[in-house]
């Protein structure tokens, strides 16, 4: 399977994106996804994490009040909403897969990554 995370872009403080995480080669309803960010030098960051029913999610701290996790089944694609968007926002966006069960919070854990997208957040 292959991952295609989409939806980055430039917004201004306090704006909202809507990431979009797809599949192709297989069914992304057979994962477990996870989003994590990445800024320059440093490691990828947990961001949230969802189970196989979309009934399961996590989202880490700093995010958790902002930030959404859901995905739909039926479009076979898993999505981030993030709201109340801070420059400290500003990273590269991964999405990412597992087909061992339960859900899963750091990137090593994960088998299969997409390209990444951008987020800006000016100030």
């Amino acid at each position: 399977v292959q991952l295609q995370a989409s939806g980055g872009g430039l917004v201004q403080a306090g704006g909202s994106l809507r990431l979009s995480c797809t599949a192709s080669g297989d069914t992304l309803n057979r994962y477990i996804v996870g989003w994590f960010r990445q800024t320059p030098g440093k490691e990828k960051e947990f961001v949230a994490a969802i189970n196989l029913s979309g009934g399961g999610t996590y989202t880490a701290d700093s995010v958790r009040d902002r930030f959404t996790i859901f995905r739909d089944t039926a479009e076979n694609t898993a999505y981030l909403q993030m709201n109340s968007l801070k420059p400290e926002d500003t990273a590269v966006y991964y999405c990412a897969a597992r087909d061992r069960y339960g859900l899963a919070f750091h990137h090593n854990e994960y088998d299969i990554w997409g390209q990444g997208t951008l987020v800006t957040v000016s100030s």
